[in-house]
């Protein structure tokens, strides 16, 4: 552990020091396997305030969680996210704070936002390729994006990720190309499998491809895995003697891939979501209102914990009721 405070527990007796916080759920990409018709707004409740997310955070920090992951939609996209990093770094107890991205303006920005507290990063790229890559995001920007990383490392993130998403017959033919891209970088290239939602059901029958795949060919290229680090995210990392990079998979529909779980949620507008696939959120924004609630907070979330299931289901086809991964995310 990074600090003698008592972590969350569910009645699985699992702990949960990492919280996964939306921002906005608001994204400038479409990418085909997310958002394919760009981002549409729901309902009337604004995202949640620099002051509301401090006390979200304040209430998780006194409650052993020590890793926060800032998301979206992108997160970048909210005017006031590096002072929401800055609230975030500064909170007491928080020992890692991480954000995911499409790239946007990254190589702009990325001193920014490691002056401001943002110690790792996770970016998305889903094709090595520019004209595949403009076929899933609806972008242009692989080269920006490229330049982004390399902006990451220079100024100094601790860890640079890459997360792909695998796409039958659009970018599984990349496989090779995506391992050889980190063997002289000191990057994490995490391969997460795509996962069904209420919104993209037939894009998932056409597109699904097993994390299996991507085992087969590092066990074949003689990549090997390694343990799995205190807080680390889902993915099972593997290594190789000629490469300074890493391979992760994400696999959620592999056996027992919810015995690991570590990590809650928080949507852009205050609902504490026990699972990505869950049945929905529970909201919290009543207690967010003043400081004087940290109590009131806190007692809600140690109670919301007990209905914490033991796993997504999603082997049953039970994806829940997230309508895609932006909503709460990801």
């Amino acid at each position: 552990m990074k600090n003698d405070q008592t972590v969350l527990t569910d009645t699985f007796g699992r702990r949960f020091p990492y919280l996964r916080l939306s921002v906005t759920d608001v994204c400038n990409f479409r990418c085909s396997y997310c958002l394919p018709d760009g981002y549409k707004k729901s309902g009337c409740e604004p995202f949640l305030s620099t002051e509301e997310i401090g006390r979200v955070v304040r209430a998780f920090a006194a409650m052993g969680t020590w890793k926060i992951r800032l998301t979206g939609g992108e997160p970048t996209v909210r005017s006031d996210f590096t002072e929401i990093v800055e609230i975030a770094a500064a909170t007491p107890g928080i020992e890692r704070l991480a954000f995911t991205t499409n790239g946007y303006r990254l190589p702009e920005r990325a001193e920014e936002f490691y002056k401001a507290g943002l110690r790792a990063i996770n970016i998305s790229i889903d094709s090595l390729k520019a004209d595949k890559f403009r076929e899933i995001t609806s972008h242009d920007r692989l080269e920006e994006i490229l330049d982004g990383i390399d902006a990451a490392l220079d100024a100094g993130f601790e860890a640079v990720k890459i997360n792909t998403v695998l796409l039958k017959g659009l970018n599984d033919d990349e496989l090779d190309d995506f391992l050889d891209f980190v063997q002289d970088k000191p990057l994490s290239l995490r391969f997460i499998e795509l996962m069904r939602t209420l919104d993209n059901q037939d894009y998932y029958g056409a597109h699904h491809l097993s994390g299996q795949t991507v085992r087969d060919r590092l066990t074949a290229r003689g990549w090997q895995e390694i343990e799995r680090a205190e807080g680390a995210g889902p993915a099972v990392e593997f290594i190789h003697p000629d490469s300074r990079g890493r391979i992760g998979i994400i696999a959620p529909y592999s056996k027992d891939f919810c015995k690991t779980c570590n990590r809650l949620r928080i949507s852009a507008k205050g609902a504490l979501h026990l699972c990505l696939f869950g049945s929905g959120g529970y909201s919290l924004r009543e207690y967010l209102q003043s400081d004087d609630q940290m109590e009131a907070l806190q007692d809600k979330i140690m109670e919301l914990m007990r209905f914490k299931r033991s796993s997504h289901f999603l082997q049953q086809n039970d994806s829940g009721a997230t309508p895609h991964l932006a909503s709460i995310g990801g």
